[in-house]
C-alpha cells in the first residue's frame, strides 16, 4: 500500500436511508443516529428504474432532524450537474449541518436516459467529473475563481458562504472500473466500492495506491468504504434468495451469482466474518444497504454487530 494513503485504524458503520415517504424519513433518520451509526447515506439519480429522491435535498431535510451523524451521498452523479451549482448546494448543506457532509461521487452511466434528459453526453461523464472535482474544490476554498476548461468556463466569481469544513467536505470516489481508481488515487479523499467482493476490493486498493504514488501524492488521510447490500436471516440460502430477487427488481438483470460475492448474508455473526474479509482488504467504513426488515437489523446491530466490531482486525 502506498504511504500516500493513510487509512483509519478503526471500523465505522453507516446505513443507507431509502427515499421513502416523508414520515418514514422523519422516523428512521433519528433512529439511525440513536443506534450509534457513524454515517447516513443516500443514493442519487435524476431518473432510474425505481423512484429516487434527489440526494442533497434529502440530506438537507435529514440535517434538520439529526445532530451528530455524518450525512453522505453514495454516490452523487457529479457529471449530471454543473459544478458551480454543486459547489453552492453542498456548501450550504455543509454549513447548515455544522460540517457533517461527505460527498461521495460517481460517474453513473448505468441508466443513459437520465443523461439524455439532462443534456449530457454519456461518453463525456468521466472527463466532466474530473474537471468538476477541480471546480468544486476551488469554489469551496478560493475567494475569486476563474475557470477555463474543456467543459466549463466562467468567472471570476466568488462562492459565499464557504463550507463549514476547512477545505470543504471530503470527496469519496465510487465506481467499479479503471478510471475510478485513478480518480480516487489522484483526486479523491477516499474510495467507496459497489458490487465488489473482498478479493476485488484488495486489488482495487492496490490500483488506487499505484495511481497515488505515480502522481506523487502527499501523505494524507484516505477514507475506504464498502457499499454492501445486506439480508439478515437464520438461513444463508434464504438470505441469498431474498437478496437475488430484490436486486433483480432494482437492476433489471439476473443477480443470484453476484449476490453471493457482493452481499452480507445470513446471521449477524456471519456478517462479522464477512466484514473481516473486507477489513483485511483495506475497508474501514461499512455502508449497509438493507434488503431486509429495518427493525430486525437495528436490533441485530445494537446487540451483535456493533459490539462485535472490536473483534475485527484492521
Amino acid at each position: 500500500m502506498s504511504n500516500s494513503l493513510i487509512l483509519d485504524d478503526r471500523i465505522q458503520c453507516g446505513m443507507v436511508l431509502g427515499g421513502g415517504a416523508r414520515e418514514g424519513v422523519l422516523d428512521l433518520a433519528p433512529r439511525m443516529e440513536r443506534a450509534g451509526f457513524d454515517s447516513l447515506w443516500v443514493g442519487d439519480h435524476v431518473s432510474f428504474y425505481i423512484p429516487v429522491l434527489e440526494s442533497l435535498t434529502l440530506l438537507s431535510f435529514v440535517a434538520a432532524v439529526t445532530e451528530r451523524i455524518r450525512l453522505c451521498t453514495g454516490v452523487y452523479l457529479l457529471p449530471l450537474r454543473h459544478p458551480t451549482t454543486t459547489a453552492k448546494v453542498t456548501s450550504t448543506l455543509d454549513m447548515l449541518s455544522a460540517g457533517r457532509l461527505t460527498l461521495g461521487i460517481g460517474v453513473g452511466g448505468e441508466f443513459p436516459p437520465e443523461f439524455e434528459a439532462c443534456g449530457i453526453p454519456v461518453d463525456e461523464r468521466g472527463p466532466r467529473t474530473d474537471e468538476s472535482i477541480e471546480v468544486v474544490r476551488r469554489l469551496w476554498t478560493e475567494e475569486q475563481v476563474a475557470h477555463s476548461g474543456r467543459h466549463f468556463s466562467f468567472g471570476p466569481v466568488t462562492l459565499s458562504p464557504k463550507p463549514s469544513q476547512a477545505g470543504g467536505p471530503r470527496i469519496i470516489v465510487g465506481g467499479r472500473k479503471g478510471p475510478t481508481f485513478r480518480r480516487a488515487g489522484v483526486l479523491g479523499d477516499g474510495y467507496i466500492s459497489h458490487m465488489c467482493s473482498a478479493e476485488q476490493y484488495a486489488a482495487n486498493m492496490q490500483k488506487i495506491a499505484a495511481h497515488a504514488a505515480k502522481a506523487g501524492r502527499e501523505p494524507r488521510p484516505f477514507e475506504t468504504a464498502s457499499f454492501i447490500f445486506t439480508v439478515l436471516d437464520d438461513s444463508y440460502e434464504a438470505a441469498l434468495d431474498r437478496a437475488a430477487t430484490m436486486l433483480e427488481t432494482i437492476y433489471h438483470r439476473p443477480f443470484r451469482d453476484a449476490a453471493k460475492k457482493y452481499c452480507l448474508l445470513g446471521r449477524p455473526e456471519d456478517w462479522l466474518e464477512q466484514m473481516q474479509e473486507f477489513a483485511r482488504a483495506g475497508s474501514r467504513h461499512f455502508v449497509f444497504s438493507l434488503l431486509s426488515d429495518t427493525d430486525e437489523f437495528l436490533e441485530a446491530y445494537a446487540n451483535v454487530i456493533r459490539p462485535g466490531l472490536s473483534s475485527i482486525d484492521v
